[in-house]
């Protein structure tokens, strides 16, 4: 065991992945950086000792930011569309409803308003607000724009796409503001008139999703999960340069201990996450999803040095993790709620067994993430070695073949989110599973 270790603890390997990605440039969705960016993973998984390293295509719905600006009486403020907002100019009287909460939609006039909202929730809220959610309950009160404040200081606007799996292009032009912009927009312009206008270039485009594989040659297999693309304001260092840096990690150190693996592990690196987790639809789609034992799905990793892991209501899910925590000594957290928000999901709503692995933060909302302060130095290489020996000794323990992980049946997993009180609002954004225990979210 130490061998592997300590092989695992000088590793350059990820590391050296996630520098070649946020050197790409932007991997946006269905752009040509993203398809550098898969081509690289494919080729880092070859590289790694991982068969049948390939790329497979994805249609999805194509969305290239243009210049975008908000209109307010002697002031041009600067502002970033939202992906896959409309390309379209509005006019509507400013509403400032602060943190957007759903009370809050229900007592303002909207209609044909301009709506500002921001990008957290108070402390003293049970549950996060996505993006998403605030900006549907502005379309259904009527409003003409929606402008998305960030929360964290330092004139960063953050970005965050709209739109619905039936409706992929949003229906209000939406765009992100810095906290300062934020403040002397409202603070001036309350309830006076202002101008958002979008402008973008929208149609098909093609996205992509990496496969490569290692172990033995059996139908039921263990994937190992990350996304590609990333918005292009940033880097994309933590969401999700270092998550897609995990997987070629691990498939590095899984190649030298092929031995060990009893079943199938697949390693997938999703495209178009980020505008509706297309990608791993498309996946959950065209696969046997009878064939999957687990989900290792990283995203959020790295950021901070313990991992947390997303149970689902799985307990095996939770015993595992513990089993690899008291084998080393190291602390990993398990939440076993529902996280409805990356490329795990797809599978688990049908009651697929499925880690979402992220990192422990103290941050409200997403922190740096979705701005252009995503950047490679905020992460440290230590935290992704240590976390990338735990990890291995997950897969390869999820990968026997006397272990079973429970299924759970979708039924359940619903009355998780009504009971989480996560199914409010993926009914307003369209994201409640359906009759065959679908749903997307973004």
């Amino acid at each position: 065991m130490a061998t592997w270790i300590g092989d695992v603890f000088t590793s350059d390997v990820g590391w050296s992945h996630l520098e070649n990605l946020v050197d790409v440039g932007t991997r946006m969705a269905g752009s040509e950086g993203e398809r550098v960016a898969a081509e690289l993973t494919r080729d880092a998984l070859a590289d790694a000792g991982a068969r049948n390293a390939r790329l497979e295509p994805v249609e999805i719905q194509g969305w290239t930011r243009g210049d975008s600006e908000i209109d307010a009486g002697d002031d041009r403020l600067e502002c970033i569309a939202l992906p896959r907002s409309p390309a379209e100019t509005v006019t509507g009287p400013l509403v400032d409803l602060g943190y957007g909460l759903p009370a809050d939609f229900e007592t303002a006039d909207l209609e044909g308003a301009i709506v500002v909202v921001r990008s957290d929730v108070p402390d003293y809220y049970d549950r996060y607000l996505h993006r998403r959610e605030k900006y549907y309950h502005a379309v259904e009160h009527g409003a003409a724009g929606f402008v998305y404040r960030n929360h964290v200081d330092g004139q960063l606007p953050p970005t965050g796409s709209v739109g619905t799996d039936d409706h992929p292009i949003g229906e209000i032009p939406a765009v992100g503001v810095s906290s300062e912009t934020g403040a002397r927009l409202c603070r001036r312009y309350e309830d006076e008139p202002v101008s958002v206008a979008v402008d973008a270039e929208i149609g098909p485009a093609e996205s992509q999703n990496v496969h490569a594989e290692l172990g033995p040659d059996t139908n039921e297999r263990v994937l190992v999960t990350s996304h590609i693309d990333a918005h292009d304001v940033a880097e994309g260092a933590l969401d999700n340069a270092a998550g897609t840096a995990m997987v070629v990690e691990l498939a590095n150190a899984l190649a030298a201990r092929e031995d060990d693996l009893e079943t199938r592990v697949e390693f997938v690196a999703y495209g178009a996450e980020e505008v509706g987790l297309v990608g791993s639809h498309h996946h959950a789609e065209t696969v046997d999803l009878a064939s999957i034992a687990a989900v290792v799905n990283n995203d959020g990793v790295v950021g901070n040095r313990t991992l947390s892991l997303y149970t689902h209501g799985f307990d095996d899910l939770e015993a595992a993790a513990e089993t690899v925590a008291d084998r080393y000594d190291h602390p990993i957290e398990t939440v076993p709620r529902q996280s409805p928000h990356s490329d795990h999901w797809p599978f688990v709503a049908h009651g697929v067994p499925g880690y979402h692995v992220t990192s422990t933060s103290d941050d409200r909302g997403r922190g740096w993430g979705h701005t252009a302060a995503d950047t490679l130095e905020k992460l440290e290489p230590r935290d992704l070695r240590e976390q990338a020996i735990l990890l291995t000794d997950l897969v390869v323990f999820l990968a026997r073949e006397d272990v079973t992980i429970d299924r759970r049946d979708r039924d359940a997993i619903a009355a998780d989110l009504e009971a989480e009180d996560l199914a409010t609002g993926m009914r307003v954004t369209g994201d409640w599973p359906d009759d065959d225990g679908t749903g997307a979210s973004r």
